[in-house]
């Protein structure tokens, strides 16, 4: 992450010529063309970067084993700076908050489908979550959100409840992310976010609002806290179509590692097929490859 005495007293800016661009000699704005990343470049854009935004699972760790390398990048690249953890879960209590807080008359309650950690943030966040043990039923707030987190007792009966309070057109409808599933250390694959926002949105005709990448509003929620100029960012992730495609969507240099999903045959793929958004400017083996430039 940044650090406050790197950082532009500015506001995010539009897209300039960036350290990236300078050294594949294009200027930004052109089309990402999945270069590796080494050697005199990887150190002229780390050299011109601002920060650098991490994706997590497949990119520092997979599953709860440290990509190897990553820990001693990390502690290399961020000795001395700011360093601060986003979450979908965090970006979506900032949204919610700013939407159904207000007079106690007027507040509402949010319907999650999600785990014991998102909860816990909305709670610390000051929102009312439909169900909450204590509550009294006769006196249960008005449910004015369904949020729809990673949920590992998702079933019909939830599913079912969603939509009852979803048939209210001014209760929202909010996913973390779109996810459509996530890698398992078998080789095998679980269900994500994305699938289970798929079956609220087919089952109660809603487009949920996304917070999570790749939708603009995580960039938001970074910005709240560091002024970044976004061309001078980089963005490391492992997925084509939300790491990428957020980068891209906030103005930022792009840069695939492939020790999670995606892989660098599709990002060619994209790239012949004129699918610019999912094409990385960089790719690197694994983030440990980054070191290199933070060499003396």
């Amino acid at each position: 992450m940044p650090g406050p005495e790197r950082l532009r007293e500015s506001a995010p800016c539009p897209r300039k010529e960036s350290g990236a661009a300078r050294a594949c000699g294009q200027p930004v704005g052109c089309m990402a063309r999945c270069e590796r990343l080494c050697g005199a470049a990887l150190r002229d854009v780390l050299g011109r970067a601002q920060g650098i935004l991490f994706d997590c699972d497949g990119v520092l760790w997979n599953g709860e084993r440290a990509v190897p390398g990553a820990p001693e990048l990390l502690e290399r690249a961020g000795g001395g700076l700011a360093r601060r953890r986003y979450s979908s879960a965090v970006c979506a209590a900032r949204l919610l908050r700013q939407r159904l807080l207000g007079p106690p008359d007027a507040q509402g309650a949010v319907f999650v489908l999600g785990g014991e950690g998102l909860q816990a943030e909305l709670r610390a966040a000051g929102l009312r979550l439909a169900g909450d043990p204590g509550e009294d039923p006769g006196a249960a707030p008005r449910v004015r959100a369904v949020l729809v987190g990673y949920d590992e007792h998702f079933s019909f009966a939830k599913l079912s409840e969603a939509c009852a309070h979803l048939r209210d057109p001014d209760c929202l409808l909010v996913a973390t992310d779109r996810d459509p599933w996530h890698p398992l250390s078998d080789g095998s694959r679980t269900p994500g976010t994305g699938s289970l926002a798929a079956a609220v949105e087919t089952a109660s005709g809603r487009q949920a609002l996304v917070v999570g990448k790749p939708s603009p509003y995580m960039f938001e929620c970074i910005t709240e806290h560091f002024s970044v100029d976004p061309s001078r960012m980089l963005m490391v992730g492992d997925r084509l179509e939300t790491d990428i495609l957020f980068g891209h969507r906030c103005g930022m240099t792009t840069v695939l590692t492939l020790t999670g999903v995606s892989r660098l045959e599709e990002a060619q793929g994209y790239l012949a097929a004129g699918q610019h958004d999912l094409v990385p400017h960089y790719y690197v083996e694994s983030i440990a490859d980054l070191m290199e430039g933070l060499e003396d």
